[in-house]
């Protein structure tokens, strides 16, 4: 990260107690505004923000309460992210945005979606229920307390990206270091908030069905698979499923031309670019 790197962003009050590390690029609306998943951070869609403002996009990237430069709640829930996005958008003057949700991205965009105006929704890798994998908690439990200590040690960032299966390019490798595995506390701690989520609790409320949708999964991800993302399509009046067959959980950095090119033909055919 440079000192004019666009996301290398700064600290934006949203209310007493929380600050968010936001990076926020001026452009023509909709904004693009990209979540980033669990144990992730702003930097995770350092292709897809730097490709929205090739095009002139108005961009925004943060880091999630708990994650990177951001402030830890005390108590963690997909409302309470999209409670404070909306704070973070009211003070950028952003309104009717695009969301781009990654993983536990998506919920918050869905839960975003239900109580404010969106343009579109951009879904990848995540869905509405049945989120977490029932390793999950008690691999988190165990990095909480030991594992994350581990990954202060390079060769193990190395290796773990490794057996995610991300490819030794330079784009990739440059993923990796801007988004390494989180030694802290707080990334692992606030995954709980999502355990057990489900959109589809209340259908009477269910107001993103209404909103257009381009949903994305990958054929290598053993997290997220291709039939929860066809089913996730269909709970839209309006959607369309991209299918990437190489690709696993990190579609964003493993496909990255495949995946902006499915992005930018989906804006197109909406009319947003």
């Amino acid at each position: 990260m440079t000192q004019d790197d666009a996301l290398r962003g700064s600290q934006v009050q949203i209310r007493p107690g929380v600050t968010f590390r936001v990076a926020h690029s001026p452009g023509h609306n909709p904004a693009l505004v990209f979540l980033h998943g669990a144990l992730g951070q702003r930097f995770n869609w350092r292709i897809q923000y730097d490709a929205a403002r090739r095009k002139g996009l108005q961009a925004v990237a943060y880091d999630l309460a708990g994650h990177g430069q951001s402030s830890a709640y005390g108590r963690y829930s997909a409302g309470r992210h999209s409670r404070d996005l909306r704070r973070l958008l009211d003070h950028l003057g952003i309104d009717n945005p695009i969301l781009c949700g990654h993983s536990y991205g998506v919920p918050i965009a869905l839960e975003y979606a239900n109580r404010y105006p969106v343009q579109g929704l951009i879904l990848v890798a995540g869905g509405t229920h049945n989120l977490s994998p029932w390793w999950e908690p008690p691999v988190v439990g165990w990095m909480e307390v030991i594992g994350r200590h581990w990954f202060h040690s390079p060769f193990l960032q190395q290796l773990a990206h490794r057996l995610m299966g991300m490819a030794a390019r330079p784009d990739v490798e440059q993923f990796a270091r801007e988004s390494p595995i989180p030694t802290a506390l707080e990334p692992y701690r606030s995954m709980g908030g999502f355990w057990g989520y489900n959109a589809l609790r209340r259908p009477e409320l269910l107001r993103w069905r209404q909103v257009p949708a381009l949903v994305m999964s990958g054929g290598r991800d053993p997290v997220f698979t291709r039939m929860m993302a066809e089913q996730l399509a269909e709970q839209f009046v309006s959607s369309h499923h991209i299918h990437m067959h190489e690709s696993g959980h990190l579609l964003m950095a493993e496909e990255p031309l495949l995946f902006n090119r499915a992005i930018e033909e989906w804006l197109e055919a909406q009319g947003f670019a």
